[in-house]
């Protein structure tokens, strides 16, 4: 009887090692399996991320450029950011943007309106006709969410995107159109100041845009100068304490006693604001810096900030 016991128990001791065994082998398998899934999508998350937003060149028609961003999803390569600088017939023009949500959701959105941007920018010798292609596209997009995406039982034609455009010609004439985006700081000669206070239009998907858009005199941008364009995750970045990142102290101390290109700017900043969040920004993290390097001009400076209608007729700007 006990040499009975004795080999059943053996028994199934052989048994539970062998299953345990087993099990071990696929849990490490799948572990295997799933890892190598994971590094598949980040890949191609890492692929889409450069078709979207493609590295800027150091330089523009003039213009010296440095961008970063930053997805909150851990381990995703792209959010809810977007951002160009394309040189045109018209001048160089500028996108940065921000959709409602963040990481491989927002994907989708960020490819409507930067594809629809980089037609546009070409084909419209006026700021306000991109805006209103860009309006389009974003609808149209929405749209075909709303009635064919995976979230077709939701409001999707409710999501919205926050647009800001810029147009630097080449004597450095600065015009805007903001749609809810905040607006940029202007660097120049150890100071960071606001490029104007004018009121911005409502974010692009919320409500039609009106007849007469109100395009935005911002003087100019002059040899040495630069802008800071960014999304609202950087201002809205908080600390352990709940306390909002002071941006405007940041671009002071990046900008404070000595030369900075925009590669130095945008590490300065981008440094502070991970130190901030202890490298856990809670929303999608945009920055774009640009300068102007081209010869002086001594062409008169106008006021900055006006606002006038978009239908304007103006002369082309003599080239320097």
């Amino acid at each position: 009887m006990f040499r009975f016991r004795a080999a059943r128990a053996g028994a199934r001791f052989v048994s539970g090692a062998m299953i345990f065994a087993v099990g071990t082998g696929l849990m490490l398998h799948l572990g295997h399996v799933l890892f190598r899934e994971l590094r598949q999508v980040r890949r191609s998350a890492g692929t889409a991320q450069g078709a979207l937003l493609r590295p800027l060149p150091a330089r523009i028609d003039g213009l010296a450029t440095a961008a970063a961003q930053l997805s909150a999803d851990r381990g995703a390569a792209v959010g809810g950011d977007l951002y160009d600088v394309i040189a045109t017939e018209h001048g160089v023009r500028v996108v940065i943007g921000d959709v409602r949500g963040h990481g491989i959701g927002a994907v989708g959105t960020v490819a409507a309106v930067l594809g629809c941007f980089r037609e546009a920018v070409h084909d419209e010798v006026e700021l306000a006709g991109v805006l209103r292609r860009l309006d389009s596209a974003l609808a149209r997009h929405l749209r075909r969410q709303a009635t064919t995406g995976p979230d077709a039982d939701t409001t999707v034609i409710e999501d919205f995107v926050t647009v800001l455009l810029l147009e630097i010609r080449r004597d450095g004439e600065l015009r805007a159109l903001n749609c809810g985006h905040p607006w940029p700081y202007l660097l120049g000669e150890g100071r960071a100041q606001p490029l104007t206070g004018a009121d911005p239009l409502p974010p692009l998907g919320l409500f039609p845009l009106p007849s007469e858009l109100p395009l935005v005199d911002c003087g100019r941008l002059r040899p040495g100068e630069a802008l800071f364009l960014h999304t609202d995750g950087v201002t809205d970045a908080r600390d352990d304490h709940g306390g909002f990142f002071p941006l405007p102290t940041a671009l002071a101390e990046a900008v404070r006693d000595r030369p900075s290109s925009p590669q130095s700017v945008l590490r300065a900043v981008f440094t502070q604001l991970l130190r901030h969040t202890r490298g856990r920004p809670a929303d999608d993290v945009a920055m774009l810096v640009l300068c102007n390097d081209r010869r002086p001009s001594h062409a008169p400076v106008g006021a900055r900030g006006t606002a006038r209608p978009a239908t304007t007729n103006r002369q082309p700007t003599t080239n320097l």
